[in-house]
């Protein structure tokens, strides 16, 4: 448990760190995220994203795990 914490917080530090260079990222805006945008209404689902980032976590936790 608390290797697991230590590097959920160095992700952290890590991803404040990078955040100005992250945030530049299309991620967000890749095809397959929805975007509802009606008067009064607006609903986004970034349906694609999701996808790309559990991949992501998938391969890093497995690689952990090896």
């Amino acid at each position: 448990m608390q290797r697991l914490l230590i590097i959920a917080g160095i992700l952290l530090l890590l991803s404040g760190l990078l955040w100005p260079w992250v945030a530049k990222l299309p991620f967000g805006k890749l095809p397959g995220d929805l975007l509802i945008d009606r008067p009064g209404f607006k609903l986004y689902f970034p349906l694609t994203s999701m996808i790309v980032v559990s991949l992501l976590v998938s391969a890093i936790l497995w690689l952990f795990r090896r």
